[in-house]
């Protein structure tokens, strides 16, 4: 180690720089997750508009409560695949608010889109609704998170 050059000392921790990012990068959560929230979101919508408020009212707690139990075990995005376990410092401490806020923006466009339908007299508003947001969750969630932490730099 005596004889490293200040160019190859500079090249080595640049090096490491770049691999930490591309594993920063990889933080996020199962593809699973996102196909089982998706899942949810669909029945929560199918609920909604075919059963009784009673009904609409404990799958909406039963869905949150089974998502935050979930969500708790997985929302630091550090539990990716078996295979790695990123630190807390590389993953960012930012990456459960980040999906809470996805989340959020999520029901917001559900319920906009379900009104939307409502008015133009679709007599499904909240099933199509659901299944359109749900399609964006299932397919597209992981990209959505990659994109929203790289911009809170998260």
């Amino acid at each position: 180690m005596d004889n490293v050059a200040p160019d190859q000392a500079r090249a080595a921790l640049d090096a490491v720089e770049q691999a930490r990012r591309r594993v920063a990068e990889e933080v996020g959560l199962p593809r699973a997750y996102w196909w089982g929230m998706a899942a949810g979101w669909v029945i929560l919508g199918v609920i909604g508009d075919l059963g009784p408020q009673w009904l609409v009212i404990a799958a909406t707690l039963i869905f949150g409560a089974g998502h935050s139990f979930v969500a708790s075990r997985l929302l630091d995005g550090r539990h990716r695949t078996d295979q790695v376990r990123v630190s807390a410092a590389v993953a960012g401490r930012r990456t459960p608010i980040v999906v809470v806020g996805m989340l959020l923006a999520l029901v917001v466009l559900t319920i906009g889109v379900a009104m939307a339908l409502d008015a133009d007299g679709d007599r499904s508003p909240g099933i199509w609704a659901a299944v359109l947001v749900a399609s964006i969750i299932g397919f597209g969630g992981p990209e959505i998170l990659r994109v929203l932490r790289r911009w809170v730099h998260a």
